[in-house]
Order: C-alpha cells, then sequence, then structure tokens
C-alpha cells in the first residue's frame, strides 16, 4: 500500500489522528490542528523565501495562510525513505470561495487589497520578479504571428485551424493596439514604484486558493509569489472570475470597488488592469499551447476553449467601456 509520505509525519512534533487524502495532498487532524502534507516539488529552492514571506504575513496579523512547519530538526523540508522531499503546511476546515456568492468574491476582493498593504520582499531575501510586460507582450505577438505561418501552411485544416485563422486579425490587431498603448502608459512607473518599495505579488490568487472559515478568509499556495505591480493580483482573479460570469459588469465594478475600498486606485493603475484584460492572453494561451502538441488529433475541449476565447473578446470590450470609460 502506498505510503503518500505520511511515514514523513513522524519528524515533526505532534499527534497526528487521522489523515485522508484529498487533491493533490495529504489532509491531516492532529492535536495541533489541520496541517496538509504535500510533495515540495518546485518550491524547494524557494522555500526560505516563502518562509520569510509566511511569517512577515503571521507578524502583521495574518494567521490564515499556509504557513509551513518545521520538522523537529528544524527544517521546512522533509524527506521520506524513498528519497522524496515533502513540506507540512498549516491548512484550515473551510471551503474553497464560491464563484456563485457575490459577497464572497467581494470580501476576497478586500482581502486581498489588505494583504497587498504588507506583502513586501522580506528583509535579507532576494525574490524574483516578473517578466517585463512590454517584453512579455511582444513576446506573445510573435508567437501569435508564428502560429498564424504554421497553420497558414499545413494542406489539411481541421475545425480548429479554421476557427483560429477566421478570428485571427480581429484578435491580434486587439494584441497589437493593447501592446503598444501599454507602451506608452503608465506601466514603467508603475513597474519602477513596485521594484523600489519591493511589492510582492501572490501570483496565483483565485477562487482555488481562497478558503472561507469560520474564523475569517484563508489564502493558500503563495508558491508563485514574486516582486511585481501588485494589481496583477486583482487583474487575474476578475479576469477568472469574469469568465465564470460572462464579464457581468455589475459584478466586475463591485469588485473593483471592494479592492479600492481598501486600497484606492490611481488612473494609471486603473489603465493598467484594463490593458491586462483588454490583451487576448486566452487566445495566445491556447494557439501556444496547440503550436507544443501534437497536432495528429485535437481535443474538442480546445475548440471549445478557442470558440470560447474569441465569444469572450467581444464581452470584454465591452466591459472595459463601460466599467472603465476604456477604448482603444
Amino acid at each position: 500500500m502506498k505510503d503518500y509520505g505520511i511515514s514523513v509525519l513522524e519528524q515533526y512534533q505532534m499527534e497526528v489522528y487521522s489523515t485522508r487524502r484529498i487533491r493533490g495532498a495529504v489532509l491531516c487532524d492532529t492535536d495541533k490542528g489541520l496541517f496538509l502534507l504535500k510533495e515540495a516539488d518546485g518550491t524547494r529552492g524557494r522555500l526560505p523565501v516563502l518562509v520569510g514571506l509566511y511569517e512577515q504575513l503571521n507578524k502583521s496579523g495574518f494567521e490564515l495562510v499556509d504557513t509551513p512547519l518545521p520538522n523537529r530538526e528544524g527544517e521546512y523540508l522533509s524527506q521520506a525513505d524513498d528519497g522524496t522531499v515533502y513540506v507540512v503546511k498549516r491548512w484550515f476546515a473551510g471551503r474553497e470561495c464560491d464563484v456563485r456568492r457575490e459577497g464572497e468574491l467581494l470580501e476576497a476582493a478586500r482581502h486581498l487589497a489588505r494583504l497587498h498593504r504588507v506583502m513586501m520582499v522580506p528583509e535579507g531575501f532576494e525574490f524574483g520578479d516578473r517578466e517585463n510586460l512590454t517584453e512579455e507582450y511582444k513576446r506573445h505577438n510573435r508567437e501569435l504571428r508564428k502560429v498564424r505561418e504554421f497553420v497558414r501552411r499545413r494542406s489539411v485544416k481541421g475545425v480548429f485551424e479554421s476557427a483560429f485563422l477566421t478570428a485571427f486579425d480581429s484578435m491580434y490587431n486587439q494584441a497589437l493596439a493593447v501592446s503598444e498603448r501599454q507602451a506608452e502608459s503608465g506601466y514603467a512607473g508603475l513597474l519602477e514604484e513596485a521594484v523600489n518599495k519591493n511589492t510582492v505579488v501572490h501570483g496565483d490568487y483565485n477562487y482555488h486558493n481562497i478558503l472561507v472559515c469560520a474564523s475569517g478568509t484563508a489564502v493558500t499556495n503563495f508558491e508563485h509569489a514574486h516582486r511585481d505591480i501588485q494589481l496583477a493580483d486583482l487583474y487575474y482573479f476578475l479576469r477568472k472570475t469574469m469568465e465564470k460570469h460572462h464579464f457581468d459588469e455589475r459584478l466586475g465594478a463591485k469588485m473593483v470597488d471592494a479592492y479600492s475600498s481598501v486600497n484606492a486606485l490611481s488612473a494609471e493603475q486603473v489603465e493598467y488592469l484594463a490593458l491586462r484584460i483588454a490583451y487576448p492572453e486566452k487566445f495566445w494561451k491556447i494557439a501556444n499551447t496547440y503550436y507544443h502538441s501534437n497536432k495528429a488529433w485535437i481535443p474538442e475541449k480546445n475548440v471549445e476553449k478557442l470558440k470560447l476565447s474569441i465569444m469572450q473578446m467581444e464581452e470584454k470590450k465591452k466591459f472595459l467601456a463601460n466599467i472603465f470609460a476604456f477604448h482603444l
């Protein structure tokens, strides 16, 4: 019977009452509360700086975060007999934020703003930076052109290729317009300010990583944290939520207002948020995945995702015009 790393728990100063498998991890009920046991994976090299961030959050009053627990030797990584390395993190009795519940989404937006007020690079640590957005958009645009040329050369074109070529000009023109305006916007100033203030983003702030608990809102999985403009988190959370709600203008406006009720947004920040939403990122991602995958058989789901990304662009344009008075 597979151990799933449970034997590693013997390296910790706690009594384990029960364990059960959950998505990609083991939930442990102990005399010190709930903990999550999972493989360290790609976090091994970054764990010291992440621990520094967690400690900073704890000291600032944010205890409902999945802070790693040191073992008996004071180490945050524990190795099993088979060589697999694990980390044990504090966990919470709660459920994922329900994307259908407006109140939970608004509180999650406010909570994000509160986190941002204290999330800075911990003293004595170095945090990685995100790729410069201006350069990233240029790269994405080049990749879109590369995919178009590849699809054009294909002698036999299926449903995916035909839909891609039909939509390409409008989607690429949108990407190009966003890139050009973004390069002339206040982005460079916002980025310089983020670097100078050492502001950190969660990097994956979505409803899966937000737990609604009796004691408040818990936030988990900071593994993608890095130094960046903090509005990047709000953009990602807003986009993921709006995709589920067909870019509902009323809800979107309330989410932005909820965040800005804690952290007031400047005109430059509002434009940054609008530009991030306006870029056809999902279309690029689907095209890029197609280019680097086996093209002998394209799953129907990929075709559906492509068509959805095209349809959502029109929804986004209306959303941006009515929420931010944003036009390209």
